[in-house]
């Protein structure tokens, strides 16, 4: 395994992290704790959850991820040896029962997640806490134009990042960071913290993969300049990129098989197209394509960590090993004739 600076701390995380979002749903306990197993077998220090998993979201599995993530450690999971990361959830109309449907980047908010976080982990502090969407209306999600909304701005970014500031004073949260955030949000972030209003952010988890590059628009420099590095989720566009889906087959067990009506974005004609060049690309060099998409991402100098899924163990111990494989320049090049032939189709 090799293992990267999380931010300016102190913190080394495993390039490859797991992703925790089908535990509770497609994985049961046992799958979940056997994926647990491998992964630190492996190398993996780095651990990815959410107060919202798992997904599709829904009212009587909200927060069982994280209960299933707690059982592992109170089993003698090594907790000090492990760099746990879970998410709040900001505003969202789609999920009425969070919070009774309240849910926003408030003090009264982030106070009851992060504590309600703390008890199912079966954890004294998280180490790293995200922002898991913007309180503002903005393009993440799936959506690349943005559309002024100022009266959906919400909680501004000042106020909370003051609450997030007197939880790492309490100990309860380490680091914190942001996902499916912008440009702007990142910079804003970094200057309210150069201005005294909190901690500054250490990551942004982004969704980053052969599909959708647009992480190298507007922020791969600011990840550069301000040691604010990637978590990649998504790097196989929902299963796309291992070419399970390709010429019509739906694998009865596969996330896009059972949940393809929520996440349309990884079905469209172009990016059908741009996943079975890859798919083409991959075997042309004896490569998975799975494996071949997972490097890609591996060796982007702007990544801190790639999260990783799995529905079992065969396939989590293919992604974790995709660390072992180093592209060679002619395929990289190969690679970015796609890219431009058929940018960013699955946003």
């Amino acid at each position: 395994m090799k293992y990267n600076q999380l931010g300016q701390t102190d913190i080394r995380v495993s390039n490859i992290c797991l992703g925790t979002m089908t535990w509770g749903e497609q994985n049961t306990e046992n799958d979940a704790h056997a994926q647990l197993d491998l992964a630190i077998d492996s190398g993996v220090n780095f651990i990815d959850t959410a107060e919202m998993y798992p997904v599709p979201p829904k009212q009587e599995s909200q927060g069982r991820t994280e209960a299933i993530l707690g059982s592992w450690l109170r089993k003698g999971g090594q907790r000090d040896k492990l760099i746990i990361a879970s998410k709040v959830s900001a505003r969202a109309d789609w999920l009425p029962y969070l919070r009774n449907g309240k849910a926003k980047l408030d003090r009264e908010n982030i106070e009851t997640a992060v504590n309600a976080s703390l008890q199912r982990l079966n954890c004294e502090y998280i180490d790293l806490y995200q922002t898991h969407w913007p309180e503002r209306d903005s393009n993440y999600f799936g959506q690349l134009n943005y559309y002024h909304a100022p009266d959906k701005d919400g909680v501004p970014i000042e106020e909370t990042l003051g609450v997030l500031d007197d939880l790492v004073t309490q100990g309860k949260v380490r680091h914190i960071g942001v996902s499916n955030e912008t440009a702007w949000g990142v910079n804003e972030h970094l200057r309210l913290e150069r201005a005294g209003a909190g901690p500054k952010i250490v990551s942004v988890q982004n969704p980053y993969s052969l599909l959708n590059r647009s992480f190298e628009i507007g922020l791969a420099e600011i990840a550069h300049r301000e040691t604010v590095g990637l978590l990649a989720y998504s790097p196989l566009g929902f299963g796309t990129l291992s070419g399970k889906y390709l010429n019509g087959k739906s694998p009865a067990t596969a996330r896009l098989s059972l949940f393809g009506e929520r996440y349309q974005r990884y079905s469209t004609a172009t990016g059908i197209e741009a996943c079975a060049k890859y798919v083409e690309l991959a075997r042309s060099y004896d490569l998975d394509p799975a494996q071949m998409a997972l490097a890609y991402v591996n060796s982007r100098p702007f990544l801190t960590s790639t999260i990783i899924g799995a529905t079992n163990t065969e396939q989590l111990s293919a992604n974790i090993d995709s660390i072992n494989i180093e592209l060679p320049k002619e395929l990289l090049r190969k690679i970015e004739q796609v890219h431009v032939a058929l940018p960013n189709p699955c946003p």
